[in-house]
């Protein structure tokens, strides 16, 4: 069975089930959604837990099923926690994980939580994963993105009674508290917290948020690739210079870029040859996100824009492997910066940015 983690709550008031599994790349609502499950089983009488985290190729599963057939003399229910860190149980753990499974069935005396990080397709195709699911809970936790940080920050606070402004004011504050703690949501938890330490409930002026909020914002790099796809300029220097802060590799940084103007010039040209948009971008392996944001660049950007970006992209290669190139920086991330913001402005709906390829410097 499979949960949305907003529909957690309102399942744990209908009772619970004798298997969860939680599986999601953000550490927080994760742990919140375990929590709640825990405090729930605690008051059906869960009193004991035990905690299992498979640490490499030699775990012993044998301690996991035996947790789950026998009780203390002091309890007569409990929580067996099963953690799996790398989100690769191996070919013994997912024999484990099968029989963990079919045990759960009408075992009330035995709650099974596990948890795991973000898994990709293959391993939810795994046995052990459809049988966790198929005898119990199972709920994949999303990263919150920075579209719908204001909103999160928004809920969070009214849970400790507080709140910004309205109109405009309220918009920049919003802003200003995503920018601080994008990418980094447990630590986004803890600003919202010290707020309710600093200052009592009601409205939250611009300058006590920009006072007491530090900077806590960790960038992606894959991330970075959609700023700059989605023509945010100001939003693309502040992740570049965190990740040059975060000592993050420039030739990483190079690589996103340089692979997003090919698959554009690859998409462009199967275009011009005839092929269909959507099966041009199936071909290039772009989906998702990227898929909508490839839809909306395309057709701004000229073929002659494309080159010029794929010469700047040729050009920075050299440049961050410690070469020179006349007209552009020496240094790599100041060479970053210029091709970001090229393709950035390239992409841009405004109309300066329409089919410029600002790269043609290079």
């Amino acid at each position: 069975m499979q949960l949305a983690p907003a529909q957690l709550s309102p399942h744990l008031q209908r009772g619970l089930r004798p298997l969860y599994m939680l599986h999601g790349d953000e550490p927080l609502l994760v742990q919140e959604a375990a929590d709640a499950i825990r405090s729930v089983a605690r008051t059906q009488g869960y009193t004991e837990r035990t905690v299992h985290t498979v640490a490499g190729a030699h775990f012993d599963w044998s301690a996991v099923l035996a947790a789950g057939g026998s009780l203390s003399l002091f309890a007569d229910k409990q929580i067996v926690e099963i953690r799996i860190p790398s989100g690769k149980p191996g070919k013994e753990g997912s024999t484990a994980l099968q029989q963990v499974a079919d045990g759960a069935a009408g075992n009330d005396s035995t709650l099974t939580l596990v948890l795991l990080p973000k898994l990709d397709f293959q391993t939810k195709k795994t046995a052990w994963f459809a049988a966790l699911e198929g005898a119990g809970v199972a709920i994949e936790v999303q990263p919150v993105e920075r579209g719908a940080l204001p909103q999160w920050i928004t809920q969070r606070l009214a849970q400790n009674h507080q709140r910004v402004a309205g109109g405009e004011e309220g918009q920049r504050t919003l802003q200003f508290f995503a920018d601080r703690v994008e990418g980094n949501l447990l630590a986004a938890h803890q600003e919202i917290q010290k707020l309710a330490l600093l200052y009592p409930a009601g409205e939250l002026a611009f300058e006590q948020v920009e006072s007491a909020v530090l900077n806590v914002a960790r960038y992606d790099v894959f991330k970075l690739s959609e700023a700059v796809l989605a023509g945010q300029a100001a939003r693309v220097q502040r992740m570049l210079d965190g990740l040059q802060a975060e000592g993050e590799a420039e030739v990483l940084v190079h690589y996103t870029l340089s692979e997003d103007i090919r698959a554009l010039k690859r998409v462009k040209d199967a275009i011009a040859a005839g092929r269909p948009l959507p099966m041009a971008l199936r071909e290039q392996r772009v989906w998702g996100v990227k898929e909508k944001l490839y839809e909306r660049v395309l057709p701004r950007l000229s073929a002659t824009a494309l080159d010029n970006l794929l010469n700047a992209a040729h050009v920075v290669d050299g440049i961050v492997k410690g070469l020179k190139a006349p007209g552009w920086p020496t240094n790599g991330w100041q060479a970053l910066h210029r091709l970001a913001m090229d393709l950035c402005l390239a992409a841009s709906p405004s109309p300066a940015g329409g089919g410029r390829g600002g790269g043609a410097r290079g």
